[in-house]
């Protein structure tokens, strides 16, 4: 089993002889348009993807499954739409089991709430996008922990840190936890996903798991790069079991 960060929150999952993408933003660098109301407005995705063209249709190629924790477009963006073939197994959250199934694709599962994939079993966890009414307008989220033999991984998703993430890690134990960092905010109010305080709060929470913060420098909304989360974990004496993956890099 191996995990690879590409950009953003998109995962390649290689698992069981499977290949699974997780939250693919597939846009070259500039594609979208800013989110509205954050600090600056440059275009999405900020950077390029680590690979060339060539390299990421080997990658559709090989892909078997994909799995979303939201259909925001830094998750699931049109040009992964387009790529992915649209008879590809894709789990999802049953509130956006429709909203796939108009984009075209056919074979969309509902996670109710725990799904088994050949040896590899999929629980769905809840999480908050944020607090309040930005919440509210963001909508519903969710994360994962998959099971494999000895392996218990847990993404989190674009959640800050709540109940539902400490319950999650009480009751799955995970070995290795996934975080969407980087203190993405609008103007006013607070922070949409975890920030340097909440990633702390994890390390914490879980003194065994090795942790992995991803979501950086790819979207604009996001406020602390990865030289500042990798500044507190050392400062905090986490660095031995706290990473910061690049882009590209396989981190586990």
């Amino acid at each position: 089993m191996n995990l690879q960060l590409l950009r953003n929150a998109t995962l390649v999952l290689s698992i069981n002889g499977k290949t699974i993408l997780i939250d693919p933003m597939l846009g070259k660098k500039g594609s979208y348009d800013p989110i509205i109301n954050t600090a600056n407005s440059i275009r999405n995705p900020t950077v390029d993807l680590p690979i060339n063209d060539q390299a990421l249709q080997q990658l559709i190629n090989s892909t078997d499954a994909v799995l979303l924790t939201h259909l925001h477009r830094d998750h699931w963006d049109e040009t992964a739409q387009q790529l992915l073939p649209k008879h590809i197994p894709v789990y999802a959250s049953p509130i956006d089991v429709n909203a796939i199934l108009q984009s075209g694709f056919n074979n969309v599962i509902p996670v109710e709430k725990e799904i088994q994939v050949g040896k590899v079993q999929i629980i769905r966890t809840d999480g908050h996008h944020g607090k309040g009414e930005i919440e509210t307008l963001l909508g519903k989220v969710c994360g994962y922990v998959i099971i494999y033999e000895q392996q218990r991984i847990y993404i989190a998703g674009d959640t800050i840190w709540c109940d539902e993430v400490a319950q999650a890690i009480d009751k799955y134990k995970p070995n290795h936890i996934i975080l969407n960092g980087g203190g993405a905010r609008f103007n006013t109010g607070d922070p949409i996903i975890m920030d340097i305080k909440d990633i702390l709060t994890v390390c914490h929470y879980a003194p065994i798991a090795n942790i992995y913060v991803v979501h950086l420098e790819s979207v604009n909304h996001i406020t602390e790069s990865r030289a500042d989360i990798k500044a507190a974990l050392q400062a905090n004496g986490f660095e031995h079991r706290a990473h910061v993956p690049d882009n590209g890099e396989v981190f586990l």
